[in-house]
């Protein structure tokens, strides 16, 4: 079997003042506080969500 590939994704930036959705998105991360990172599986809609937030996270 196949290992499945991940992402490790910290916030970087705080999603204070930011759009509405964009917080969301955060939150859909899984990301709750700054420097917080989130191991994830590597995914299309990950990799999206990822890249909607791209200046408020950093992929370790």
């Amino acid at each position: 079997m196949s290992e499945k590939k991940t992402l490790t994704v910290k916030l970087v930036r705080s999603p204070i003042g930011t759009k509405a959705d964009h917080r969301a998105t955060v939150r859909g991360l899984g990301l709750r506080r700054m420097n917080g990172t989130r191991v994830l599986e590597d995914t299309p809609a990950v990799r999206g969500m990822i890249n909607k937030v791209r200046y408020m996270v950093e992929v370790v």
